[in-house]
């Protein structure tokens, strides 16, 4: 254990930045989980997929600001999430 006060101090913030990660990351994956169940819905309109899909884009680039992805990887996420909706309203007709 800490035994200088700004090692404890220290802790501390580490304790409180683990959970808000923890926090903005669940919802993160959950608003990506939400997209990938609109999309496999046949029956939501592409103006919803493509509103859903502006929500989820915001929400993984702000992921990178707050320094939870890498861009790159949240620039994958959102191509492959991309490439998903196109190919899904394609086959749609």
């Amino acid at each position: 254990m800490a035994n200088h006060e700004s090692a404890k101090k220290r802790a501390k913030q580490n304790i409180k930045r683990k959970a808000r990660n923890k926090s903005l990351l669940s919802n993160m994956r959950g608003q990506v989980r939400s997209f990938v169940a609109t999309l496999l819905d046949t029956k939501v309109e592409p103006a919803k997929l493509a509103e859903n899909f502006k929500e989820v884009q915001s929400v993984l680039h702000r992921s990178v600001t707050k320094g939870l992805l890498h861009k790159n990887a949240a620039a994958r996420k959102i191509s492959r999430l991309s490439s998903a909706m196109v190919k899904n309203l394609a086959s749609r007709g």
